[in-house]
């Protein structure tokens, strides 16, 4: 099967306008989320260098297959993406690159492709309510989408933004012409407006959840968006607070849809998730045609899959009921409202992970059941998703699902083509092969799973001793990992279990590996490695593979 094309025509289905083999969203050039890359020629080693003494930057000449390294803030979660010459990725300000904004901030960086050099930087402050919405010091958890000129992103304020992405380089472009006032909101220097300059962001629109929807995000905000048709598709991280018992805003919904250009609501889904959240929204959209109709695909923080169908339609006045039993919701359509119609739904959670011996578990024991944490993935006419819990909540049994979205209604039995529960709890998203028809996913506790796409049979697991937190990236016949511990690893895509390195990166990953114009990038909690076989790093008088000689 060659997916190059059908690739590429997905993508310019999608509406999305960029560079072929660009990283310019979560799931790269598939809105299906598949975390695989067609590039070839990727190192299966690298080594990460030393540090020159007395600081945090990494020597270049003591490194191997590195072409230049980033320093990022103290704590990294967000994962890159690459579109147009420029790298984007979320951190904290730990490592402040500009002294008029110090303190807890979250921070979207731009870096040049080429040298890794810094563009410019957005600047969100955090929230006044504190970690019950804003947990302090996590940073920028979204991953950008960027579509020609316009990035779209999700704050830890629970904002949609749309930014230009030349920064304010190309002057403050959009109806927003606020961002003076809006990179100090909420801190010290709230009401003195900081001079914008060249290396700030340029906001084009916002669209405030909070305000809007009343969302009540649960910790943090971290929808990675999704864009099919011009709509974007955004998670409102809505939640529980502080007690953990308690939906404040059940009414919020959970998915909705946005005008890429304008910002302005035009749907939301009618599943009516929000009395039923065990803990928080945490899933992204992943869309795909199915029966010839694009469908958005959202894992629920009521650890039900749906399938939406991607069109908003106006409401016909029929009660949205629960899909499973839990709390009453009275709420009923609005005819003068658009929604995202639910096509179809699975519980990802069987009843043996629900009661045992006639007494319920509770959430979080570890034999119990879970919400969906990771993004659903689209890949010939399967959607594949695990579940999984906040990695506070520590280990369990978990599940990773094969459903069949061509069918209607409820799928909990009947549309479920395989599952397979030798998996524990996992936040993260798959990787298939289309090549060899395996699919990759890891899970908290730390293994790595090999199945058989089509069949879900097991070949092999893993153990990286360590929690992973991010997923697994398959390219070029290799499975691209790293894990709490900061250990990068490298495996065979093969039927057969081959290790062919493990290098140890210095600090934490709790994100996941991208490639993007046959480049691989692998952030830390503190620095960003870009990586390239016989890379010659940025710097050096030695040419590089096009025989240009570049210098920072």
């Amino acid at each position: 099967m060659n997916t190059i094309p059908l690739l590429a025509a997905a993508f310019l289905a999608a509406g999305l306008v960029t560079r072929a083999e660009d990283w310019p969203q979560w799931g790269g050039n598939d809105p299906g989320r598949n975390m695989y890359s067609t590039a070839k020629g990727l190192p299966d080693s690298l080594n990460p260098g030393k540090m020159k003494k007395g600081t945090e930057e990494i020597d270049l000449a003591t490194t191997k297959n590195v072409k230049w390294v980033a320093k990022l803030g103290s704590e990294t979660y967000g994962n890159v993406v690459v579109s147009g010459g420029k790298v984007f990725i979320g951190t904290n300000n730990g490592v402040p690159r500009d002294k008029r904004h110090v303190g807890d901030r979250s921070i979207l960086m731009a870096l040049d492709e080429k040298t890794g050099a810094f563009l410019w930087q957005l600047v969100v402050p955090k929230l006044k309510a504190g970690k019950v919405n804003d947990w302090e010091n996590l940073g920028l958890l979204s991953s950008p989408l960027v579509s020609g000129n316009r990035l779209y992103v999700v704050t830890t304020r629970c904002e949609v933004l749309c930014l230009d992405t030349e920064g304010q380089k190309n002057g403050n472009d959009g109806d927003f012409k606020d961002e003076a006032n809006y990179f100090v909101k909420d801190t010290p220097k709230e009401g003195s407006p900081i001079e914008v300059g060249p290396n700030d962001a340029d906001i084009i629109w916002k669209y405030d959840m909070m305000d809007e929807l009343g969302s009540f995000p649960h910790n943090g905000s971290n929808c990675s968006l999704l864009m099919v048709d011009g709509l974007l598709y955004v998670c409102t991280s809505n939640g529980q607070d502080w007690t953990h018992v308690n939906v404040p805003s059940p009414n919020t919904p959970s998915l909705i849809a946005l005008d890429a250009q304008t910002g302005k609501l035009k749907g939301e889904d009618n599943a009516g998730i929000g009395p039923r959240i065990f803990h928080g929204l945490w899933s992204s959209p992943s869309a795909g045609k199915v029966n010839g109709r694009w469908q958005i695909f959202f894992g629920g923080g009521d650890g039900v899959c749906y399938g939406f169908d991607a069109q908003p339609q106006r409401g016909d006045g029929s009660p949205i009921v629960p899909v499973l039993p839990g709390p009453e919701y009275k709420r009923e359509e609005d005819k003068t409202t658009d929604y995202l119609k639910k096509v179809w739904w699975a519980d990802g959670n069987p009843p043996e992970y629900k009661s045992k011996n006639g007494r319920p578990f509770k959430y979080q024991e570890a034999e119990g059941f879970s919400d969906i944490l990771a993004t659903p993935v689209f890949y010939n006419n399967r959607v594949y998703v695990a579940i999984g819990q906040d990695p506070e909540h520590s280990e369990g049994v978990g599940r990773l699902l094969c459903i069949d979205p061509t069918q209607k209604g409820d799928l909990s039995k009947s549309g479920v083509v395989w599952d397979y529960r030798g998996i524990k709890r996992s936040i993260s998203t798959c990787s298939i092969d289309p090549a060899t028809g395996l699919l990759f996913i890891n899970d908290f506790s730390g293994y790595v799973h090999c199945l058989d796409v089509a069949t879900g049979k097991v070949n092999w697991v893993y153990d990286m001793k360590a929690h992973m937190w991010g997923s697994t990236l398959v390219a070029d016949g290799k499975v691209f990992l790293g894990d709490e511990d900061g250990d990068f690893v490298v495996l065979a895509a093969d039927k057969s279990l081959k290790v062919l390195s493990e290098t140890n990166l210095g600090a934490p990953i709790y994100s996941t590996p991208v490639v993007a114009n046959g480049t691989l990038y692998v952030s830390t909690q503190t620095h960003l490695f870009v990586v390239g076989a016989n890379a010659v790093p940025v710097g050096s008088d030695a040419p590089t593979a096009d025989g240009v000689r570049v210098k920072k």
